[in-house]
């Protein structure tokens, strides 16, 4: 009897599926590292060029800070569903990971929805690409951080449909993992633009 229960309590943790530690994560954290200096140069250029905003709109005057509160507070959240997705698919468990993944994409998506809504006021307000280096510094930042969010979307998407279809194994394992990495980094980026772009606008 206890030498049953000692073989069942050993055998029990390698019906998990371990996180891979295979090229793919190391090649994530050289695009990363490269995507890290992309957005150090747009935010070097944005606080550069944040007080040069000609006779347009100030982001004192049109930054809504409740509005992307909420935003952030949406994206945040995304962070802690795709971890709980990927705890699902460590125990196999797709149904699960699947649940926590979709919900991951339409946090991203409403995000996403928020951001689209923020930039058709602040067009209604004034401000555009071309109305002053503000407001260029702003669009084109806040912009990219926006397509990141999307292609993480897109992915996401994308392997749910490959669980759906083919269920978990170690290579899609690899694969979610990966891309978990790369949406806590988007979320990363996203909080320090939050700080250093709404909040100090805000302040002025």
């Amino acid at each position: 009897m206890s030498t049953q229960t000692h073989v069942a309590v050993h055998a029990a943790p390698a019906t998990e599926l371990q996180l891979p530690k295979d090229n793919r994560v190391l090649g994530l954290w050289v695009f990363l590292a490269g995507e890290c200096a992309f957005f150090a140069s747009l935010i070097g250029t944005y606080l550069g060029l944040h007080t040069a905003t000609l006779h347009g709109p100030t982001g004192q005057q049109i930054f809504d800070l409740p509005l992307t509160t909420i935003a952030t507070l949406i994206l945040l959240s995304s962070s802690l569903t795709v971890v709980l997705g990927v705890q699902a698919m460590q125990r196999r468990d797709a149904r699960g990971m699947q649940i926590w993944l979709w919900i991951t994409a339409l946090l991203g998506l409403f995000f996403l929805e928020f951001q689209g809504y923020e930039f058709y006021t602040f067009y209604n307000s004034g401000l555009t690409l071309h109305t002053s280096a503000f407001g260029s510094a702003f669009f084109t930042l806040t912009g990219f951080h926006g397509l990141h969010v999307l292609f993480g979307v897109f992915w996401i998407l994308l392997l749910l449909f490959q669980s759906v279809k083919h269920g978990i194994n170690e290579e899609r394992t690899s694969k979610v993992f990966v891309m978990s990495l790369y949406w806590h980094f988007v979320d990363v980026v996203w909080v320090v633009l939050f700080t250093l772009v709404y909040l100090a606008g805000k302040v002025g």
